[in-house]
């Protein structure tokens, strides 16, 4: 298989890093963080002059047709700088839900103004007992006239205070973990009955938690059957936050390596040291195994068999949770009491991969999830 890069993804890598290189550094990103909203929204405009709001999306709805390699390189540019705009809420999950779901109106409504920063979305999901289910869900739709109105709450919904639509899911039929009876609902962010509470999270980045009392909305597609494609698009997700997350440790371990060149102790760099040396070595297989993996997902984003693309995607995910952590508490104690600060940056990258971690679910549920589906090679070979 060949893993070198086009002309144009050389060029899409090498534009975001230079501008993740420009516009944040770790001072700058501090203060995006004291800024309201937690970011900076200029930046936002530049995502969209740099055409990465539209790289996911269809030529004609004024996007590039990007495929999940060039979302890669997004999003490991950005894992190394931490940054702050919700892209993956807003364009990956919110932009490939319309795009595989809407039909054509919705489509042309919606995707030209994503992809020219006009409009942001978010995908509202979690409920208080779902943890990593999609077919958990609880918040109901009833038709009314020509739309819905749906009953419920929604929590962790990323990007979601700012979002100008939500996409929310919903029941208009079946039991609590029923696969069908499962429909996608466009909400707007001022529609009546509907009642937002944006905070930040652990990572700095911004979610909301949602009530939803007879508020209106209008169907995404047609309803009823859109576990399949949520799954789909969560999957896509997946892929982005693991290329995300190998951004994440490849800034720590080299955070890390820096600080062993240049700490001294004992008259002496601390890098010098054999001992700290192998830790260093051991940081650097596990990267290297997150990296693979990695890969691995952005290769089997697309596949078109969902019992092959999720366990592949378990894969990915269980691998790349126990190299973050691994990477993340190895960063930390090489660091000592400095990498515990705010004022430091190896911190909040750890806050980062933890919270990655935490989306769609851990490494342990993953694990658990590939025990049940089959082993880690059976979804190697999945590849051919």
């Amino acid at each position: 298989m060949d893993f070198d890069l086009t002309d144009e993804q050389r060029l899409l890598k090498d534009s975001v890093e230079r501008m993740v290189a420009d516009r944040y550094g770790f001072e700058q990103r501090r203060a995006y963080l004291a800024l309201p909203g937690g970011r900076d929204p200029a930046l936002w405009a530049q995502c969209a002059e740099l055409g990465l709001l539209g790289l996911p999306l269809a030529e004609e709805y004024g996007g590039f047709g990007g495929g999940p390699v060039e979302t890669m390189l997004v999003m490991e540019a950005f894992g190394r700088g931490l940054v702050l705009e919700p892209y993956l809420p807003s364009v990956i999950l919110g932009g490939g839900l319309v795009a595989a779901a809407g039909d054509a109106a919705q489509k042309r409504a919606i995707l030209p103004a994503l992809a020219a920063g006009r409009m942001q979305l978010a995908f509202a999901h979690l409920e208080r007992r779902s943890r990593y289910d999609l077919a958990d869900i609880t918040t109901i739709a009833r038709a009314d006239g020509a739309g819905f109105v749906l009953d419920g709450a929604k929590g962790v919904v990323l990007g979601g205070d700012t979002a100008d639509t939500l996409i929310v899911s919903a029941r208009i039929g079946g039991a609590r973990c029923d696969a069908d009876g499962i429909g996608l609902f466009l909400v707007a962010a001022d529609a009546p009955g509907l009642t937002r509470r944006g905070y930040a999270t652990q990572d700095g980045l911004r979610a909301a938690e949602l009530t939803l009392a007879g508020t209106p909305a209008t169907a995404l597609g047609a309803p009823g059957g859109a576990l399949g494609v949520m799954r789909r698009i969560v999957d896509r997700a997946m892929a982005a936050l693991c290329a995300e997350a190998v951004g994440v440790m490849a800034a720590m371990h080299e955070t890390t390596l820096e600080y062993l060149k240049t700490r001294k102790q004992f008259g002496r760099a601390i890098g010098e040291f054999q001992a700290l040396q192998h830790r260093a070595v051991d940081m650097l297989v596990a990267l290297e195994q997150a990296r693979s993996m990695a890969l691995f997902a952005t290769v089997m984003a697309e596949s078109d068999d969902p019992a092959e693309r999720g366990r592949a995607m378990a894969a990915a995910k269980a691998q790349i949770g126990r190299s973050g952590r691994h990477i993340g508490q190895e960063a930390i104690q090489l660091h000592g009491g400095i990498g515990m600060t705010m004022e430091y940056k190896v911190g909040h990258y750890f806050k980062r991969m933890t919270m990655i971690d935490q989306c769609f679910g851990d490494a342990d549920t993953h694990l658990a999830q590939l025990a049940d589906a089959g082993s880690l090679f059976e979804a190697a070979e999945a590849t051919g």
